[in-house]
Order: C-alpha cells, then structure tokens, then sequence
C-alpha cells in the first residue's frame, strides 16, 4: 500500500535523478555570451571546452572560394545533392580538427558558434535538399550571409547533416549574432530546427535544450545583485547558464574598446572549466581556449588557456578579394602577444 507520507520524498527523488541524469549525459561544455547594449560595441565571447585538443587554426577566407558541403575532410559524409557554393563574404575563423569552423566572423559583422548539445537531433537524411556536414554549419551561413536574419533564411535552403571527426560525432547547435545586436540560437530537436531570435537571447551552453535553460533561468530571482546573491557556482551547463546570465546583465558601460573585451573575457573566465576539474566522469573537460569578437570593428580576440598571452587580429587588415591567399595563423605559441595580423602565413592549400 502506498505510503502518502513518502510521497513528497519520492519527488524530492525523482527531481534530483532528472537533474543528475540531465547533467551526466556525454556532453562537452562551453558559453557563449553575448554582450550589444554597452553602447560602444557589439562583443561577443566564448569558451571551447573539451576532451582534448581540437587543433585549432585561426584562419582567413578569401571571397570566391568553391566550398563542397559534402566532405568531411577527405570523407565523403553526404553522397546525395551535397551542397555546392561560392563564399560571398570574406571571414575570419577558428577551424576545427581542419574539417569545419567552430567560431569566428565575417566582413559583413556577422559570427557565430558551435557548441556541444547532446540532445541535437538533424533528423533523417532528404537528398531533395543540399545536404553540409556540420562542421561546416557556421562557414556556410558566414560565406553567405550579411546578418542574422539573412543566415536564418539560408536555412531554409539546406539540410544539416551529421558528420564524425576524432571519434567525436557533431551534435551541436549554433549561436549567431550580427553587428546590429541581433541574435538567434538554433538547434535541431526530433529533427527539426527550433530558432531562438531576437537580442534578448545572449547567452548559450549546453544541454538541456534552450527552452529548458530559459525555463530554470526563469525561476532565479536577480532582479538585485548584491554579493550576497546565491550563484550556481559548479561547471555544468546548468549552472554556466544562470553565473553567466548574472554578470553579463550587470556590466559596467565600457570607455573603450579595451574595456568592452576585458569585460566579456572576464565572464567567459568565470564561466570556464577549470583543468582538474572533477567532473571528467560526467563528460565536462577543461576550456582550451577563449575568443572574444568585436563585431562592430571586426575584430577578433585569442585566448589559449596554456598560453599567458591574449592574441587579435583585425579582419580590416586582410585581402579578401577572390583569388587572395588563405592565411593560417597557429596560436599555440607562447611568443604571441597582441595583434598578430602580420604573424598569418598564406596556406599551401585551404583547408576545406
């Protein structure tokens, strides 16, 4: 017979085995915040948390470039009606495990992220539709579009389709921003595309779902920041959300340019992954690096975590034009400091 007096612990149970099980999937962790009401400029950040290195290469795209949406590297991932298409916009990425682009930024002020979410669903293959491998999700929407609202219509023309590299399948979702301040996160759910858009929506994680995330924000009271406010303080993606909501609501206008990125990296600091961070049973690893975007300058910040020393380069200062050398720039160098736009090498050839 049922025992009514337990069932407020049988609850208390339950509640706490979804949260675990919800934090204990496989899942790599980052945080994307977006900052576009300071006034000076638009600024984003990120971190890139994961199991290991992803050979990151800071890399400059001409326009005119023949892009094949169906090769994951030297794999073929979508044999039929792989999207085909020629850059319009100049960009300036980090590349991934040389297959893909996990974060950077176009001519036009457009950027954009890849992050991990577990739950990410693309749903079955429609060879009626061109078909990019995921990890050239981002570079296909900076090739081609001016803004957000441009990228979110070239998604109607394309499928996503799931793509492997390191043993690492590419179930992620995507944080866009333009230099208006616009936003969107996309994410594909049960096989379909859930949007997120509007300048409200400035920070990302990982699992649960955006809408879920939004949801146990939404129950937190921060309404008056004092340091005596109660913080989620751990590394999972839960608590990443709700520290870095908190602080990026509660930043100080910036002067200058200095100022508006010292601010985003701070947060993008606080809400890294510590190395030794006991959470590697639970598929959380450390942050392996940083980057902040001035979207409004089109510049691009570096931060490796085992290097002491932020990196930019200016997006101004490249040539862009059809025909131009791709540039590569490796930022595992521990001499690098500053504006290294004269440290990139043209690349023997482009990586994708």
């Amino acid at each position: 017979m049922l025992n009514l007096k337990l069932l407020p612990v049988c609850y208390s149970l339950l509640f706490s085995a979804l949260i675990f099980a919800t934090l204990t999937q496989p899942t790599e962790a980052c945080t994307r915040v977006l900052w576009n009401d300071n006034g000076l400029a638009v600024v984003v950040g990120r971190t890139m948390d994961w199991p290991e290195s992803t050979e990151p290469v800071l890399t400059v795209l001409p326009r005119g470039m023949a892009r094949d949406g169906g090769r994951t590297g030297d794999t073929v991932t979508v044999k039929d009606n792989p999207a085909q298409w020629t850059s319009k916009y100049g960009s300036l990425v980090t590349t991934i495990y040389g297959i893909g682009t996990a974060d950077g930024l176009n001519e036009k002020g457009l950027s954009g992220h890849l992050l991990y979410l577990n739950a990410t669903d693309f749903g079955p293959r429609d060879p009626k539709r061109p078909g990019v491998q995921a990890g050239l999700w981002l570079q296909y929407l900076l090739d081609n579009a001016a803004s957000v609202e441009e990228a979110l219509g070239l998604m109607e023309q394309i499928q996503i389709v799931m793509t492997e590299a390191q043993g690492h399948k590419a179930t992620v979702h995507l944080a866009i921003e333009d230099a208006s301040g616009d936003s969107a996160v996309l994410e594909f759910i049960d096989g379909k595309l859930l949007v997120h858009h509007g300048k409200q929506y400035r920070v990302m994680t990982n699992d649960p779902t955006y809408d879920e995330q939004l949801a146990l924000l939404k129950k937190q009271d921060y309404s008056n920041p004092s340091s005596d406010t109660p913080l989620p303080g751990n590394v999972n993606p839960v608590d990443r959300f709700q520290r870095a909501s908190y602080y990026s609501a509660i930043l100080p206008k910036p002067a200058n340019e200095r100022e508006a990125i010292a601010a985003i990296l701070a947060i993008a600091r606080n809400v890294s992954v510590p190395f030794g961070a006991p959470y590697k049973g639970f598929g959380i690893y450390n942050t392996e690096y940083r980057t902040a975007i001035n979207l409004t300058d089109r510049r691009y910040f570096f931060e490796l975590t085992t290097s002491p020393n932020v990196i930019w380069a200016d997006l101004n200062n490249f040539e862009l034009a059809p025909g131009s050398p791709v540039m590569l720039l490796d930022p595992d160098n521990i001499a690098l400091s500053g504006d290294v736009s004269d440290k990139f090498h043209a690349a023997s050839k482009p990586p994708f």
